[in-house]
């Protein structure tokens, strides 16, 4: 995943700031920095905030995220799959189910080039959420449209906060259709090809934005350098986000690391939009982290056993997330659905 995920795209002070109690200023009265990352083409800025008790500089900007490069993308596809569960159509679980979809791990990020501009700027925010900014809102709205309403009632843009979410959701109500649609044409002894290629496609999907979940940093505004009070003195230039999860991992994080640590089987009950907030809830909980292993050292060459157990426990949490989301999506798209047109 290419870090910086924010390009600067505008000057007006950011109004969020202010329902959070904060004060905001010009961002031109801070620093901007454009970082370029070898064979990546990174831009990352920071954001500038005027806290009541200190100083938190924010730089509004259009989001630019990719996550854990390559190789975490393919690893938490492929053991994804790998791990499902027995009672999953045996064509998923096929070998060229599993390369294809280790393939498409780091499809979207393949969307995020600037021949096709239109395409970036429409999916780039799909990719991170700053819950800093969202739950100054208020409770996160089940529907993509009703949340964007009320980032547009507050006079701001919600590609500045992130849709990330929402997209999954959408994604995974994606798979959850195909899937009955497999069963339909199954249970009618009719051809399952075509469908069965949609599924495909849709789990992969899915992974990406289920990766990208995980890596903390895609959920704050501490997103590529701390930004704000800094007692702890973490580092504040834009390397750590392209460190922690591209290099760092390609060159130290191996599969049976990340196996090791995934959880058991576990069907998501209830809302599976508010499930998938929580597991971003819980990413957020180790930003700091991040920079407690940054300033120890922990991404650079190989690293700590402290970082590497770390970035595979991501990975893992991760890869049993979107294991779990997708079983969950076929045992329910067993259940009937009314027909919208009965009755009419």
């Amino acid at each position: 995943m290419e870090d910086g995920k924010h390009v600067f795209s505008g000057r007006r002070p950011f109004n969020i700031a202010r329902q959070a109690g904060l004060r905001a200023i010009e961002p031109s009265a801070c620093p901007y920095t454009d970082r370029m990352k070898p064979r990546l083409s990174i831009a990352a800025v920071p954001r500038l905030l005027l806290p009541a008790a200190g100083l938190l500089c924010f730089v509004l900007s259009a989001p630019f995220a990719h996550a854990w490069g390559d190789v975490g993308h393919r690893l938490v596809n492929r053991l994804a799959i790998e791990n499902l569960p027995a009672d999953i159509p045996a064509f998923l679980r096929s070998p060229a189910a599993i390369d294809e979809i280790e393939y498409l791990g780091p499809e979207p990020d393949r969307w995020r080039s600037p021949a096709e501009p239109e395409l970036n700027a429409a999916q780039a925010p799909e990719h991170f959420i700053d819950l800093e900014l969202a739950d100054a809102l208020g409770p996160l709205p089940r529907n993509r449209l009703d949340f964007e309403a009320k980032v547009f009632a507050a006079h701001e843009r919600p590609e500045r906060i992130g849709l990330q979410p929402w997209a999954t959701d959408e994604v995974w109500q994606r798979l959850k259709a195909a899937m009955r649609q497999y069963r339909t044409l199954a249970a009618a002894r009719e051809d399952t090809r075509p469908v069965e290629a949609a599924i495909v496609f849709y789990a992969g999907w899915l992974g990406h934005y289920v990766g990208d979940g995980a890596q903390p940093l895609h959920t704050t505004i501490n997103y590529n350098g701390w930004v704000g009070p800094n007692p702890h003195g973490y580092t504040t230039d834009h390397q750590i986000h392209y460190r922690f999860e591209t290099p760092f991992v390609a060159a130290n994080i191996h599969a049976a690391d990340v196996q090791a640590r995934m959880t058991p089987v576990r069907r998501i009950r209830g809302d599976l939009f508010d499930a998938y907030v929580a597991y971003l809830r819980h990413s957020a909980t180790f930003v700091e982290k991040v920079y407690q292993l940054e300033k120890e050292d922990g991404f650079e060459g190989a690293g700590t056993p402290e970082s590497r157990a770390f970035a595979a426990a991501r990975l893992a949490d991760a890869a049993s997330m979107l294991r779990d989301m997708i079983d969950t999506a076929w045992i329910e798209s067993a259940q009937p659905v009314p027909d919208r047109f009965a009755g009419k």
